[in-house]
């Protein structure tokens, strides 16, 4: 009980210290989980709209690719991105491999097929009148999705969220992109990881409850975005 009580302890006095090492990794994280994020729900809810309305031969299979890369590993885009940024590498040329850049690049991966399916499925739960009276607008495909993308507007939050949610506590694809290097690449998730490697179990555990608490934050204001639109339904 001694052992638990000093963890907490450290980990409490860490987060109310908030010393400028963690008000770094805090802001990085934030950066970019937010760009990934954002670049993930920017595509991914369009696409994720289209693909929902649309009707063609090999749908289905697009479908399942969309829902497959819902749960790719994250080490697995991780090192894919890897692979591409490697000195050898196509895009090794960028010079951007073991920078910010390039975890926004992997988290944007990982967020983009989220995005898109959780829009699809919200688009395609449309009940049959709304989607017959979408398909009978006499306008054009951009403006359909507009309209079907204001319908599921709940959705698109929960899209939103689902996209966060899956970057922000998201670890091997940063770690194998970033490097973890200290003041430059060190984002909460792989300071966690840092810090548990050496046994300072107080300051891993408060890395957490701040991960957990920006979650938090995000995730209810998008709640109540989510609920607002269903309110306004």
């Amino acid at each position: 009980m001694d052992f638990l009580g000093d963890v907490f302890g450290d980990a409490i006095e860490y987060v109310v210290e908030f010393g400028p090492e963690l008000r770094a990794i805090v802001s990085l994280t934030l950066v970019v989980a937010g760009l990934a994020t954002a670049i993930g729900v920017v595509l991914g809810v369009p696409f994720g709209v289209w693909l929902g309305l649309a009707r063609f031969r090999g749908r289905t299979l697009l479908l399942a690719l969309v829902n497959t890369g819902m749960g790719i590993p994250p080490v697995l885009a991780g090192l894919l991105l890897l692979i591409l940024l490697w000195n050898n590498g196509v895009l090794g040329s960028w010079g951007a491999l073991y920078t910010p850049g390039a975890m926004v690049a992997a988290q944007a991966l990982l967020a983009f097929p989220i995005a898109a399916g959780v829009t699809a499925g919200a688009v395609r739960n449309l009940s049959v009148d709304a989607q017959e009276q979408l398909a009978a607008l006499n306008v054009g495909a951009v403006r359909r999705g507009r309209i079907a993308g204001r319908e599921v507007w709940p959705g698109i939050a929960a899209a939103v969220a689902a996209s966060f949610g899956r970057v922000v506590a998201e670890v091997g694809a940063v770690l194998i992109v970033g490097g973890n290097i200290e003041g430059e690449t060190r984002v909460l998730t792989t300071a966690i990881v840092q810090e548990a490697r050496q046994s300072n179990l107080g300051a891993a555990l408060g890395l957490g409850i701040v991960l957990l608490a920006l979650a938090l934050v995000v995730n209810l204001a998008l709640t109540w975005a989510q609920l607002r639109g269903e309110s306004h339904a």
